[in-house]
C-alpha cells in the first residue's frame, strides 16, 4: 500500500502500488507536479470567459503529454484527445476553470494576485486533479479507445457548459458516458460520495418589484405601503415550501435580498426583492415557477399595491445515471477499500452546470471531500492539495475501467 498525502487533512492510500514504468515520472511526482500547477493557477485566478491564461496552461501541459488539443471550445474552453488500441468506446472526464469575484483573505503564500477575484470554489483544484490525471494516462494508461478531457470556462455563471454544447461538444467530441466531481468542504478529505439520481438542485431565481404609493411617513393612510405589503409576501412565501411542497419533496424558496426607501419619514413607492429558489425535482420545480408570482401578485392585491415578476430558470438539477454512478462507486472502492466510500452520502441543495451535460449524455457527477475547512465561496476557503493524489487515481482507474 503507498500513502499519498500532501498539505492539511486525511491522506488517502491506494490499495495497490502505482505500476513502474522506468521511462514514466513516478506517481508522486505527477500529484506533487500537479500541486505546483495548482498553486500557479490560484494565484492567477480568472472569471468567466476570460480563463485564457488557464486555457493557455492546460493546453501546453496536454500537448507535452501527447494529446490533440482544441482550444476555445465555446469560448475559452480546452479538450484533450487521447486514442489507444481499436476500442470504439469514449470517454469525457470533465473539471471547470473559472473563479470568483471574491477578495481573497487566506493569507496563502500563492494567494489570489488579482484583485477582488479568487478560486473560492476549488476550481483550480478540479483542473490540477485532471492534469495530474492526464499525464498519468498519456504515460501509462492502459485502455483502448478514446479519452475526452474537458476543461470548461463559466460554470459559475451556467453558461459555460451550455456554450460548449452549443459548440458541438459532444459532435466534435463524441462521449458514451462523461464523469465529474467536486470537492466539498466538511467531508473527508479523499473520500468519495456517490448518489444516484438527483445529487444537487436546480437553481433558479426572481426578482419582485412590490409597487405601491410613496408619501410622508406621519400619514401612512395616504399611502399604499410597500414596506409592509413586501413584508406579508415574504411572510406568505414560506409557505410555498411548507404548504404546497409534498413533505417527501425538497424545495428551498429563500429571499436574498430587499430593498426599498432611503429615509426613516418617507415611505417609498416601491420595494424590490431577490430570491432563489431550488429543488430536485421537475415537476416541483414547474409547480414553483407557477405558484411563486401566483402568490405574490395576490398578497399585493390585497395591499392595493401591484406586483412585477421576473422569473429566471437557471441551472437544472443535476441527475446521475444509475450505471455510470454505481461504476464510479466501483472503481472507488477496488482503490481504497470500502473506507474510500462515504456511505449514506445525500445530494447537496447547491447546484452545477454540469446538470446540461447530464442531460445530453449518461454519467455521474461525483463528490471529493475536502476536509474541515471554511465552506465553498467563502473568501477564507482553501482547497485541499491532499486529495489531488485520490482524486486523480479515481479518474486513471476509471477511464481504464471503462474503455475496456
Amino acid at each position: 500500500m503507498r500513502t499519498f498525502s500532501d498539505g492539511p487533512g486525511d491522506a488517502m492510500s491506494l490499495t495497490e502500488d502505482v505500476r513502474p514504468d522506468a521511462a514514466s515520472a513516478s506517481f508522486e511526482a505527477v500529484v506533487q507536479e500537479a500541486i505546483a500547477l495548482r498553486r500557479e493557477i490560484h494565484r492567477h485566478p480568472e472569471l468567466a470567459f476570460r480563463e485564457t491564461r488557464t486555457s493557455a496552461l492546460v493546453a501546453s501541459n496536454l500537448r507535452s503529454w501527447g494529446y490533440e488539443v482544441t482550444t476555445g471550445v465555446g469560448g475559452t474552453g480546452v479538450v484533450g484527445v487521447l486514442r489507444r488500441g481499436a476500442g470504439t468506446k469514449r470517454l469525457g472526464l470533465r473539471a471547470d476553470m473559472d473563479a470568483l469575484p471574491v477578495q481573497e483573505a487566506t493569507g496563502l503564500a500563492f494567494a489570489s494576485e488579482a484583485t477582488g477575484c479568487m478560486h473560492a470554489c476549488g476550481h483550480d483544484g478540479h483542473t490540477a486533479i485532471l492534469l495530474a490525471a492526464a499525464r498519468r494516462l498519456a504515460e501509462q494508461g492502459e485502455f483502448s479507445g478514446t479519452l475526452n478531457l474537458i476543461f470548461q470556462p463559466a460554470e459559475e455563471t451556467g453558461a459555460g457548459a451550455r456554450k460548449m454544447i452549443a459548440d458541438g461538444l459532444f459532435d466534435r467530441f463524441p462521449c458514451d458516458a462523461i464523469y465529474g466531481l467536486h470537492n466539498w468542504p466538511g467531508v473527508p478529505a479523499g473520500r468519495f460520495g456517490f448518489v444516484e439520481g438527483p445529487a444537487m438542485a436546480s437553481v433558479d431565481q426572481a426578482y419582485i418589484e412590490i409597487i405601491g404609493k410613496g408619501g410622508h411617513g406621519a400619514a401612512p393612510h395616504e399611502t399604499i405601503d410597500p414596506i409592509v405589503t413586501s413584508a406579508y409576501v415574504i411572510t406568505a412565501l414560506q409557505t410555498v415550501v411548507s404548504r404546497s411542497v409534498n413533505p417527501l419533496d425538497a424545495a428551498v424558496v429563500s429571499v436574498g435580498s430587499i430593498h426599498g426607501g432611503d429615509a426613516s419619514n418617507v415611505i417609498p413607492d416601491k420595494v424590490s426583492l431577490k430570491l432563489t429558489i431550488r429543488t430536485f425535482d421537475a415537476d416541483v420545480r414547474a409547480d414553483l415557477q407557477a405558484r411563486i408570482p401566483k402568490l405574490v401578485h395576490s398578497v399585493s392585491e390585497g395591499f392595493g399595491a401591484t406586483a412585477k415578476v421576473d422569473y429566471e430558470l437557471g441551472f437544472p438539477s443535476v441527475v446521475n445515471h444509475v450505471a455510470e454512478t454505481r461504476l464510479a462507486r466501483d472503481v472507488a472502492i477496488d482503490l481504497f477499500g470500502p473506507e474510500g466510500e462515504i456511505k449514506g452520502f445525500r445530494p447537496r441543495s447547491a447546484s452545477e452546470d454540469f446538470a446540461y451535460f447530464l442531460e445530453a449524455r449518461p454519467g455521474a457527477f461525483l463528490f471529493l471531500g475536502n476536509g474541515e475547512g471554511e465552506p465553498l465561496h467563502n473568501p477564507r476557503y482553501a482547497f485541499n492539495d491532499a486529495v489531488i493524489a485520490p482524486g486523480a487515481a479515481l479518474w486513471v482507474r476509471l477511464a481504464e475501467t471503462f474503455l475496456t
